[in-house]
């Protein structure tokens, strides 16, 4: 390791417990110290370059130190760096949620903030449960939810997602939701096309609601692309059909776009593709152009109308955080949100996602690659041990940490989930750029399958 990161290393592990590691590791991966960004680059502290393919876990849009982004929050620094949200407010909260709502699925006018994506989950399913409470209708407490979803990892929230990894050893912790099967388009038989495996699936969420929606208060799905679940897709005809049944059975749909949300599936919201509206949508993630940390559900006047009531009838949400609605980070968001206007970003995004399609569809011949799949600015491929059988590598032989360690030294970060490579970079990459990353990654995967 370079002197000038090794300093910085030891204090590091000296001190810091990272997140989703298992700490061992480093004794033999060394930590790689960041000193700036700029754009999709990150620079160590011996000069060495990076690009972020993974947009820092999937928060940065725009790139790291977007001058918009910087010149907003110098501003509102000199203003007002936070004020408590309960019974104060600033033009910062004012004017973000104002631009929310002119862009979200309409209908969607009450804006609830939080700090993060797992907070945001959590205040959704309990304004549900609360809603229905405050409407006499007290047996609807459940939540249902797919397989192999993920929606954070606070209790409430790990309760609701489905990944083994994340949940098995806090099962005794966690309340009991009902799990359906997923229209995951990566099971579809022989010949289906997406369409029709996820109108098949859905068949099993029927079957559960006509069976308890009178105890589910909401069902809860990651629009288009499970991210934490090996980046598995489906096709948008399954919300559709989603959105009508939790209408027919009077059960709130919840969609967690935390990850999906701003653009990342080809629309601002991946809703957006089904034409439906959730009745509570989660956002957070891209939010703030991965600035700060901010959440935010947006729900409809129905919801909102629930807990309007004299303060004697206790029907008030009782739901907070210390830095809801913190203004620092409402000017950042209200920065990234009007880039998308100001440089056609969708359109451009178009153009960037069909060239980063058609160069990682190159690798769908490789004898170890058993599909290459794309929504968007979304596109991850998986490794299997036999690809006429698509067994999987165990996961104990880590085939991913192999990609991530060739990546990097090669001056691309890319963090496979799994045995699935993926590619989920920021906004302003080129068309070089992502040449570079998929030209490494297909070196690390071949490098990863050698034997």
């Amino acid at each position: 390791m370079n002197e000038s990161n090794a300093s910085y290393v030891a204090r590091d592990l000296a001190h810091v417990w990272h997140p989703c590691t298992q700490m061992k590791d480093h004794e033999h991966l060394p930590l790689v110290p960041i000193r700036r960004g700029r754009g999709v680059w990150l620079e160590d502290f011996a000069g060495r370059r990076y690009l972020d393919a993974v947009s820092s876990w999937w928060v940065n849009l725009f790139g790291h130190a977007n001058p918009r982004i910087n010149a907003a929050i110098a501003a509102q620094l000199e203003e007002l760096e936070h004020v408590i949200l309960a019974g104060f407010t600033h033009e910062p909260v004012i004017a973000l949620s104002e631009a929310l709502v002119k862009v979200a699925p309409a209908g969607l006018t009450r804006c609830f903030y939080a700090d993060n994506g797992s907070s945001a989950v959590e205040v959704a399913a309990k304004m549900s449960f609360h809603y229905w409470r405050n409407l006499g209708r007290t047996a609807k407490r459940r939540f249902i939810s797919l397989a192999n979803s993920y929606h954070g990892e606070t209790l409430g929230a790990l309760a609701l997602g489905d990944v083994e990894l994340y949940k098995a050893t806090y099962q005794p912790l966690l309340m009991d939701v009902r799990v359906v099967g997923s229209p995951d388009c990566f099971e579809r038989a022989p010949g289906a096309t997406w369409a029709e495996h996820s109108t098949l699936k859905f068949a099993l969420m029927e079957a559960a609601l006509a069976r308890h929606h009178e105890e589910t208060a909401a069902v809860i799905v990651e629009p288009l692309v499970q991210c934490a679940g090996s980046m598995r897709m489906y096709d948008p005809v399954y919300l559709s059909l989603l959105r009508q049944a939790c209408d027919r059975y009077e059960v709130h749909l919840i969609a967690d776009e935390v990850a999906v949300g701003f653009g990342r599936t080809g629309t601002l919201f991946a809703c957006e593709q089904a034409a439906i509206r959730p009745d509570l949508l989660c956002l957070s993630k891209g939010l703030t152009g991965g600035y700060l940390p901010l959440s935010v559900v947006m729900t409809t006047d129905a919801v909102y109308a629930a807990f309007y009531d004299e303060y004697v009838k206790m029907n008030a949400f009782l739901h907070s955080h210390s830095y809801t609605g913190n203004a620092l980070a409402c000017a950042a968001a209200r920065a990234s949100l009007a880039i998308f206007d100001a440089d056609g970003v969708l359109a451009k995004n178009r153009t960037l996602a069909a060239h980063m399609g058609a160069r990682a569809h190159a690798l769908a011949d490789h004898a170890h690659v058993a599909e290459v799949r794309q929504r968007g600015m979304i596109v991850a491929i998986e490794l299997v041990k036999d690809k006429a059988t698509r067994e999987p590598y165990p996961w104990q032989e880590r085939r991913g940490l192999r990609v991530y360690r060739h990546s990097l030294a090669r001056g691309v970060l890319l963090r496979p989930i799994g045995n699935v490579v993926y590619f989920m970079p920021p906004y302003v990459i080129t068309p070089e750029e992502i040449d570079l990353m998929v030209t490494v990654a297909e070196e690390g995967i071949e490098k990863a399958t050698c034997d």
